[in-house]
């Protein structure tokens, strides 16, 4: 598989998020079943994976900790602090440099390995300062702890602050033809600060591979059941994005899920999305949108339909729309 920068990490041009094989998407799957397809990622070139401490919490960082150690110098970690696991502050965030240092050593603890290769804010807590943050990172780096940090669903602002202190490798953030408003000021920004950008639902939470409809339905442990994007009267209105996927992917002889892939990789080389999965088909399906080729009239031709629809319901319920950093 062909490499991509992320500022001055390598990796390969579509990583693995693993989120899904214990957590947000309904029970979590077997664990020794997990083992063998991230292993199968890496035998397919996959050279980045992408967990967090809040993903369980905890049992998917010792997950892809124990899947990963036999590989650890050909592959790069990607995982995430931030949030209060503790219940104890009323933003639901935590990041004092102090807690911090304490969740950085939970999770290398927990991934087997002595230091974090990219290591993202979750979310942006507003009671401490980026620049402290930012400083937390940088004593981190120093001591040899982590390699390279990022942001998460940060807003620009947020991310010159940062970046001024202590340089940032990565920001990850929604992205895909359902969510499109990186574009607005997020990439031209990225761009401009040599920061490498990670898409995560980059297939729109499953909605982009076409096996979603208004008949769905979502477990109670499948974040998709509050997600207002995916009330059956907004499934049944945004089908009309399936349907132009569809056309494309039949004159292109792929998938749905290959061509909104290949449509995210198509927008920056420094882009690199994350798709989870929890099927060995899948992954492969995924990974072959990194051979797709959308020449820049095919680009231009498909941005010009998507402009066309306006996507019904929001992304994320109210309650977690309020730990965005806008």
């Amino acid at each position: 598989m062909r490499k991509r920068q992320l500022g001055n990490l390598e990796v390969s041009s579509i990583g693995l998020g693993c989120m899904g094989m214990s957590f947000g998407y309904g029970p979590a799957s077997d664990a020794k079943e997990m083992t063998r397809l991230i292993h199968s990622a890496i035998d397919r070139g996959v050279t980045f994976f992408d967990t967090a401490e809040v993903y369980g919490p905890f049992t998917n960082e010792e997950l892809v900790g124990e899947a990963l150690q036999p590989f650890r110098n050909k592959v790069v970690i990607a995982t995430k602090f931030g949030f209060d696991l503790q219940g104890t502050r009323p933003t639901g965030l935590d990041s004092r440099p102090e807690h911090i240092k304490e969740a950085v050593e939970g999770s290398l603890k927990r991934l087997k390995i002595e230091s974090i290769d990219l290591y993202y804010q979750h979310r942006v807590d507003p009671d401490v300062p980026i620049e402290e943050v930012a400083g937390a990172m940088q004593d981190l780096i120093r001591e040899g702890k982590i390699k390279h940090w990022g942001l998460s669903e940060a807003s620009v602002s947020t991310i010159r602050r940062a970046h001024k202190v202590q340089p940032l490798a990565a920001v990850q953030s929604e992205y895909s033809m359902m969510w499109r408003q990186p574009e607005e000021n997020l990439l031209p920004a990225l761009e401009e600060l040599n920061i490498g950008f990670v898409p995560f639902s980059p297939l729109g939470k499953g909605f982009l591979t076409g096996s979603v409809d208004q008949n769905t339905t979502f477990d109670s442990s499948d974040f998709r059941s509050i997600v207002p994007r995916f009330k059956p009267e907004n499934l049944k209105a945004n089908q009309t994005l399936i349907e132009l996927v569809q056309q494309i992917a039949a004159n292109k002889k792929a998938t749905s899920a290959q061509i909104a892939l290949a449509w995210v990789l198509a927008q920056k080389p420094w882009i690199v999305p994350i798709p989870g999965t929890r099927k060995l088909e899948r992954l492969e399906e995924n990974l072959g949108a990194a051979d797709i080729e959308l020449t820049s009239e095919e680009l231009r031709d498909l941005n010009k339909e998507l402009s066309k629809i306006e996507i019904a319901g929001e992304r994320y319920p109210a309650e977690h729309e309020k730990k965005i950093d806008k």
